[in-house]
């Protein structure tokens, strides 16, 4: 009989390593969800040819388990697999409070 060798197992050609999406953003609405909480991100983009600013901005649900986040505060939150059909983030720490 012929012993075989085992070996290590080699990662995928062409798959690349990602990494969680981190956002940070302000709390507009928090306690009118059971553990969600709404943060708002805002840009600041430039108009290409007359060079004006303005702002963009976008919402996401995020998930909350403690509750411990409240309107106004900066908070810093990741990507994550889903809670619901719109919570797909996570709530990782303040960065400052209201």
């Amino acid at each position: 009989m012929k012993k075989t060798q085992k070996t290590a197992a080699k990662p995928v050609q062409g798959a690349k390593e990602t990494r969680a999406k981190v956002f940070q953003g302000t709390v507009v609405s928090a306690g009118k969800m059971a553990k969600t909480i709404v943060i708002r991100i805002e840009r600041i983009k430039m108009n290409e040819k007359y060079g004006k600013q303005f702002a963009r901005s976008r919402k996401f649900h995020v998930h909350d388990e403690t509750g411990e986040y409240k309107v106004g505060d900066v908070v810093r939150f990741t990507e994550t697999r889903p809670y619901s059909r719109t919570k797909r983030w996570r709530a990782t720490g303040k960065v400052t409070m209201a």
